[in-house]
């Protein structure tokens, strides 16, 4: 039996130059994306827009394409200096547990001036039951959602089709593996660890200490991994 990732890991499809992410969308967005290789009107700029490296958790969030306004799903490809782009200046969605009023403080000043919110929730099995680690997610909000849009995709690909595929072979019973999506672990920096809160081993983060200023504690464990106490995956 394998190990299992840690609590809080970015796994995604990726190459040297990308990394694919996940989103769906009602067909009347999702069509001219396509035809366009961007996001084009009806896409709203305006709005926070989540994307997702787990494909199972996209499929956990839209319901195998089923919900509505979600019946079309999208593999993005992005550059990964986009995608570090905007974990370098992400926020949790929430502050850390016991953070106390001065790390609550910290947080909402941090939340005001980022463009980007990061949360972890239960990584999925193909059955959608949760699993006892991580998968994070990214919303992307003002200048964020202008870079993505603008320079940061490769391509946009309709995989509802493949959405599809891979649902009837769940409610078959039958082996999911050569359909699914390979997503590796993320390389992800330490310096960037830190920040969205990512861990080096399957354990649960402890509960934030806040130090003076409410500044978050962070430990650097021996593989060069920086592990933040001071965010909780939700």
């Amino acid at each position: 039996m394998g190990m299992s990732p840690p609590y809080r890991q970015i796994r995604a499809v990726h190459t040297d130059d990308s990394v694919t992410v996940y989103q769906a969308y009602d067909p009347s967005i999702a069509g001219p994306a396509v035809a366009a290789q961007r996001f084009v009107p009806p896409f709203k700029r305006e709005r926070m827009t989540w994307i997702k490296p787990s494909f199972l958790w996209m499929m956990y969030r839209c319901g195998w394409a089923a919900k509505p306004g979600q019946s079309r799903v999208l593999a993005i490809e992005i550059t990964r200096e986009g995608f570090e782009w905007a974990l370098a200046r992400s926020c949790p969605s929430h502050p850390g547990r016991d953070a106390g009023d001065a790390g609550r403080d910290a947080w909402a000043r941090r939340l005001r001036r980022s463009p980007v919110r990061v949360q972890w929730d239960p990584e999925r099995d193909p059955h959608l039951n949760a699993l006892p680690y991580r998968s994070i997610q990214i919303g992307l909000s003002g200048e964020a959602v202008h870079r993505y849009a603008d320079d940061w995709t490769v391509s946009i690909t309709d995989v509802t089709d493949r959405v599809h595929d891979v649902h009837a072979a769940v409610r078959a019973r039958a082996q999911t593996a050569g359909l699914l999506p390979v997503e590796r672990p993320y390389p992800l920096p330490p310096d960037l660890a830190r920040i969205v809160g990512a861990t080096a081993d399957g354990s649960e983060p402890a509960p934030a200490r806040t130090l003076p200023g409410g500044a978050a504690r962070t430990r650097v464990s021996p593989d060069g991994t920086a592990e933040s106490h001071g965010e909780r995956g939700l």
